[in-house]
């Protein structure tokens, strides 16, 4: 945490929303600009998660792919949403906006992963099993969340699902039958995307870090070399950007792994447009199924 007695006191504000609730505030000092956006830098960095979650709802609607991965980039792009109101406000029912849906697409990624028997369609058992249990754990963790309010739990409870997905997702590509389906050039596809974004996922959790355990020091850094340039010191703000390309990143694995074991391989390939890699469809007749 920031001590604010020996580095530029007058630089941390109260701003319209009154005293801080949240259970974390972050390096970035507050209402430094504005009476209404408590950490400029860390609340619109943001707007590239929800940027690129937005051309990637669009292109797989653009493509007809299944419901669920454009409800994916949705879910990505509420993150984003959310996350811009809780660094606006540092309230903590913001901080739930931002945390909450977290929790819910890392879940929504494992209904993908183990809902990836061939078909789509709510009348499948598996389907409607994993949906769910998915429902049940998110109910659960946001009642938990609630009366704990605690916001290491948050984190590894994200880290468990994170690794969960990791784990489910090489399990798929190396272990089950359906794997053999896959040519081993798509394989290799689905298993750079994924490792990609978990990298950097990594690197952004490191960066974060870094802003936590160094704040005191960045932020006489920050005042020294002035604004707009002390922007680029907000470690934070880099989490948001390292993690919204991460998870698109391991969104677009998840998608072509689970798409080749549903489906015919030969039917989906990967293209890029606007910079980023996007799920294209090869050939016409799958439907726009949930």
């Amino acid at each position: 945490m920031l001590n604010l007695t020996t580095v530029a006191p007058l630089l941390q504000n109260t701003g319209v929303y009154g005293p801080v609730t949240a259970t974390l505030d972050w390096c970035e000092l507050n209402h430094q600009f504005s009476p209404y956006v408590a950490e400029m830098a860390n609340t619109f960095s943001n707007l590239f998660t929800v940027t690129i979650a937005l051309i990637g709802f669009l292109e797989a609607r653009r493509q007809g792919l299944p419901k669920r991965y454009a409800a994916g980039y949705a879910g990505v792009g509420l993150v984003g949403v959310g996350s811009f109101f809780f660094h606006a406000t540092l309230l903590f029912q913001a901080q739930l906006a931002d945390e909450l849906p977290m929790i819910y697409v890392g879940s929504m990624s494992l209904f993908l992963l183990f809902d990836n028997k061939p078909g789509y369609g709510l009348q499948q058992t598996r389907t409607r099993v994993v949906i769910a249990l998915v429902v049940l754990f998110d109910v659960l963790f946001t009642w938990s969340y609630m009366v704990s309010r605690n916001p290491v739990y948050h984190q590894v409870v994200f880290a468990s699902v994170v690794i969960s997905t990791a784990l489910r997702i090489t399990y798929i590509l190396q272990l089950t039958p359906a794997a053999t389906r896959i040519p081993e050039k798509k394989r290799a596809t689905i298993t750079n995307f994924f490792s990609t974004g978990a990298g950097l996922f990594a690197f952004g959790f490191f960066v974060w870090n870094m802003d936590n355990i160094f704040c005191q020091k960045l932020t006489q850094w920050k005042v020294a070399v002035g604004w707009p340039a002390a922007f680029l010191l907000e470690g934070h703000s880099w989490w948001h950007v390292l993690t919204g390309l991460g998870a698109y990143y391991m969104f677009i694995g998840i998608q072509f792994g689970t798409l080749c074991t549903k489906d015919d391989p030969k039917n989906y390939d990967v293209q890029t447009r606007y910079g980023l890699p996007h799920i294209v469809r090869r050939t016409p007749g799958l439907e726009k199924r949930a």
